[in-house]
């Protein structure tokens, strides 16, 4: 048999790899050397094949498990019938971003001019019904429409992703594969109990969904049929989202009446290390003061200075506490905190934020954190994040450098830890 022929691309992949296999090792590797195009568009089709065969076979046993599960069959096969495997979804999982975003950038888009002009004709629009929702949950209308701005632009960006696809990508092959797993079995008893049709659940990459970006497990628990039509409908009913959205900070712990909290001025020598909460009498005590007014009389609250002694300084009490409930990040529960200000025409952030600093990136974050570590203030695994540990840690090496404890991480301090650690 002659050697000098091409084999027609008329087959799958698999069976492709198939016949090259079977030939001489001689052939197969002329063959790659001869056209090295061709066979890398074999290795990655095949590949393709072989993930997609394994994810269906995932598929058909979660399938079984959620029957077992009480799942019905008009269901399963509505909700998984031609379910697809998402690779962008997976890119999106993996992604990290090069920069840590610093804070004041965050909340120059979340509480834009535009955000809080649109916000307040989206209050016009619905005032009544949210006007309702405040009687009847005691959260104020402009905190359930700000939470809907920040969440997907007040409707106009909560995602066109499939929630069942999205969720069975990252169950078969995400980085969080049990949680998602256990949100997948949630979203598909609601569509069991009716609330919404598989092909309309719809929401972002990660499995949010709706308005307010509930996830299925989050939907269970809180959402709420705000209309009165049997449905808990955050798609397309607006009395839903914002009963749901006020139940869920009802039911975090929203005290009715009370502010989420108020910018202040701390005294000279303020010690930054405090991270307990205290009333707000105690607070006075310290010599803190509100930047306008007076301070709330609240029974347990804590100082913020999300961007160290440079920036503001927030007192916080049970309503921010709520709003981390939904999303726990300092930047988000201060965004929908200043854009619900700004909403209802209270007045915003009056001490500048500290602009000059340059942003760490991961690596640096990273760098920091295995300095830390090695000059002795331990903070755990080097993930990047600034997280509490890597916080309290960074103040208590600011505190042993003489320097103020803010926990803010800077270049500066980065360099320090270099030269200590080396």
């Amino acid at each position: 048999m002659s050697r000098n022929f091409t084999i027609g691309w008329r087959c799958s992949p698999l069976v492709y790899v198939s016949i090259v296999a079977a030939l001489s090792a001689p052939f197969a590797a002329s063959v790659a050397v001869a056209n090295p195009q061709l066979m890398s568009e074999v290795d990655t089709q095949a590949a393709s094949e072989v993930s997609y065969a394994n994810f269906q076979q995932w598929l058909r046993d979660f399938r079984l498990y959620a029957a077992g599960q009480g799942i019905s069959e008009a269901t399963l096969s509505n909700a998984l019938d031609g379910v697809r495997y998402r690779e962008r979804v997976i890119e999106l999982d993996g992604y990290q971003p090069e920069f840590v975003r610093p804070i004041w950038e965050y909340l120059d888009t979340a509480v834009s001019s535009t955000r809080i002009t649109n916000g307040q004709e989206k209050l016009a629009d619905h005032r009544d019904t949210a006007q309702q929702m405040e009687q009847r949950y005691g959260v104020p209308a402009e905190i359930i429409v700000a939470i809907w701005g920040i969440e997907s632009n007040y409707g106009s960006n909560f995602g066109d992703f499939s929630t069942l696809e999205s969720l069975a990508t990252l169950a078969y092959d995400g980085r969080r594969r049990d949680f998602a797993r256990g949100e997948l079995l949630a979203a598909l008893r609601i569509i069991d109990q009716g609330d919404i049709a598989a092909e309309d659940m719809k929401g972002s990459w990660a499995g949010a969904m709706g308005h307010t970006q509930f996830i299925p497990s989050s939907f269970e628990a809180y959402a709420v049929d705000g209309d009165g039509d049997g449905r808990r409908d955050i798609w397309d009913s607006i009395p839903d989202v914002m009963a749901s959205t006020a139940n869920y900070l009802d039911r975090a712990g929203w005290q009715t009446g009370q502010p989420w909290g108020i910018e202040v001025r701390l005294p000279e020598g303020f010690d930054y290390a405090q991270t307990e909460r205290r009333s707000s009498a105690e607070w006075r005590n310290q010599g803190v003061q509100a930047q306008q007014g007076e301070l709330p009389n609240f029974d347990s609250a804590a100082i913020v200075v999300p961007a160290g002694a440079n920036g503001p300084a927030f007192l916080v009490g049970a309503n921010f506490r709520a709003i981390l409930r939904y999303n726990n990040a300092t930047s988000y529960a201060l965004a929908v905190a200043t854009l619900g200000d700004a909403i209802a025409g209270r007045e915003g952030i009056q001490h500048s934020w500290p602009r000059d600093q340059a942003p760490l990136t991961r690596d640096d974050v990273q760098e920091l954190q295995r300095a830390l570590n090695r000059v002795g203030y331990s903070v755990g695994g080097a993930d990047g994040v600034m997280g509490p540990n890597t916080r309290q840690g960074l103040r208590n090496f600011q505190r042993d450098q003489g320097l103020i404890p803010d926990g803010f991480a800077t270049q500066a301090l980065l360099e320090q830890l270099r030269q200590r650690s080396q």
